[in-house]
């Protein structure tokens, strides 16, 4: 009776784990590919420039709601978008996300040192361009774009730039 059900079911067990030196080279070939092309990929999507990306524009505040030396936590463009609104001492308004480029802890304005610091790390931004000046984060803050129109504040768009330089890539 064995006979008659390996006729019907022809699979050599012993050999149905086999994989030819062809079938390899030929996955290895394929996956080498696969990981260059995304690499590529991924080389190119990081040159694209980044610039500053337009959202529907959004009141903040009132000028009134912040003096000189304080800040505002909002939310801009979506409300899970974190964001900080700091008047300068010299009472220009500037914004900037508030997920700190490291871990997303938030930060807060350090009105003593004039400066957006991340206490989860001991790392901090500039309040001029949102560069890093120490700790951990590895790229600037993404900077909310903000308009005064009449007694408020409202926020237009986000301005992601290059490490350093200050400048839109």
């Amino acid at each position: 009776m064995d006979s008659e059900v390996n006729n019907e079911f022809p699979v050599d067990w012993e050999e149905d784990h086999y994989f030819s030196r062809r079938e390899f080279f030929k996955f290895v070939t394929l996956a080498s590919g696969g990981l260059a092309m995304g690499s590529v990929a991924l080389a190119a999507w990081t040159k694209l420039p980044k610039g500053t990306i337009e959202f529907e524009p959004a009141p903040i505040a009132k000028v009134n709601d912040l003096a000189p030396g304080k800040a505002l936590a909002f939310s801009y463009p979506r409300p899970s978008d974190l964001c900080i609104l700091v008047q300068k001492p010299d009472g220009e308004f500037v914004a900037y996300s508030r997920r700190c480029t490291h871990l997303s802890c938030p930060v807060d304005y350090q009105v003593e040192n004039n400066r957006l610091y991340c206490p989860c790390h001991n790392g901090a931004f500039s309040i001029d361009d949102g560069h890093v000046l120490q700790g951990p984060p590895p790229h600037p803050l993404p900077k909310v774009v903000v308009e005064v129109r009449g007694d408020e504040i409202w926020a237009t768009g986000v301005k992601h730039t290059e490490e350093g330089s200050g400048e839109a890539h």
